[in-house]
């Protein structure tokens, strides 16, 4: 079976079936999926699952008890009793016979991979997770690139640093858009500009952090007036065939700038006027909730701050309802920052801060959080 866990929301999904189970039982589970064919005593359980806690053993034959209720719905999955020593996680494999026939349709395989392009494309992650999910029952091989990024969508950082299914060189990027949000922008621009020196990313990705991210690192950084240099240098690459849908981000990007340096009113009205025309003829979800976010920000040095808050609440439902988590933190790393700068009301300042914290805490970006600055720099400092 092709089986899926969601670390962030506890839940387990095979053949179209979604378990949820309760954050032991979930992390409990992951555990013996992960070694899934040896054999572990409760002891090595407790010591793995309930570090620096002290349940009895009997805890662990509780959670394996409510384990097996819970996925006795997927077949070929059994977590056995060992006697006398433990608990061993066995699932069967599907056999070449048992394999959906269209799995080895070329003709499917392109068109499931541009079914992929459009959701990414309109930014319609939850799309692209719940297409995944239904690989087994639609028949259909995931194409690389997505069977990377899918995990990258739901911010699944744990198993982007620690996979061995695919090398780091093809993780770096999606680690690096991760990292840039954890800390001071300054360290994190001088982090990235150390990645494009040594072009250790592949191409399209490298051009991506040169004409894209890094124009707000620049501008969270102090350094706006190195932001509107690069994006003299962005709009001549997304005038070129294949940036088309650049267009809309560079402009927001753009907006953020010039809110930065505090441009005019009558100049920001002129841009947002002209970004909600993208958005009217691109409507990709992503974008629509960034704009929100600069636009909120932009009530917010108006000191309109009910108004400011309906617009940032706002972005940050169409970026829960896109799926995509990096840009949900994303957006907060945005509005932290600039609420640093330029400090609003305290009570929103504060719960912008908290939001940020507690998405953070959630997706276990804290607890992972030095040993991706580990294997970035380990990377960096090897070349």
């Amino acid at each position: 079976m092709q089986l899926e866990l969601i670390e962030c929301e506890y839940k387990v999904t095979a053949d179209g079936i979604t378990i949820e189970l309760f954050p032991k039982e979930f992390t409990l589970f992951q555990y013996l999926y992960n070694n899934r064919g040896r054999t572990f005593s409760r002891e090595q359980l407790l010591d793995k699952v309930w570090p620096l806690e002290y349940p009895v053993e009997r805890t662990v034959d509780d959670h394996i008890y409510r384990l097996r209720k819970k996925l006795g719905k997927l077949q070929g999955l059994d977590i056995k009793t060992v006697r006398g020593f433990g608990y061993s996680l066995t699932m069967q494999e599907p056999s070449v016979a048992m394999t959906n026939p269209t799995t080895y349709d070329s003709e499917m395989q392109e068109t499931m991979r541009e079914i992929f392009v459009k959701y990414h494309q309109y930014g319609q992650g939850r799309s692209m997770l719940t297409l995944a999910r239904q690989q087994d029952v639609l028949g259909y091989e995931m194409d690389p690139f997505y069977s990377i990024y899918i995990h990258f969508v739901q911010g699944d950082l744990e198993w982007l640093l620690n996979t061995d299914e695919v090398g780091i060189e093809e993780r770096f990027y999606s680690l690096l858009i991760c990292y840039i949000f954890l800390g001071d922008p300054k360290n994190k621009l001088d982090f990235c500009e150390q990645v494009l020196e040594k072009k250790i990313l592949l191409p399209p990705q490298h051009k991506e952090l040169e004409i894209l991210n890094i124009l707000d690192l620049y501008t969270l950084a102090g350094q706006p007036e190195k932001a509107l240099e690069r994006l003299k240098i962005t709009h001549q690459v997304i005038k070129e065939p294949g940036y088309e849908n650049f267009i809309p981000v560079t402009a927001i990007s753009e907006m953020f700038v010039h809110l930065w340096m505090g441009t005019e009113d009558q100049e920001l009205e002129r841009m947002a006027n002209a970004i909600e025309a993208l958005l009217l003829e691109k409507p990709f979800l992503r974008e629509i909730g960034s704009y929100k976010v600069v636009r909120g920000l932009w009530l917010l040095r108006r000191k309109s701050w009910i108004e400011a808050e309906q617009l940032l609440d706002d972005a940050l439902q169409v970026l829960e309802m896109s799926g995509f988590v990096p840009m949900r933190i994303y957006a907060l790393y945005r509005m932290v920052h600039y609420c640093n700068e330029f400090p609003p009301k305290l009570a929103l300042h504060h719960k912008y801060a908290e939001l940020f914290e507690r998405e953070k805490e959630k997706r276990g970006f804290h607890r992972l959080e030095q040993s991706l600055e580990t294997v970035l720099m380990n990377i960096v400092t090897a070349l």
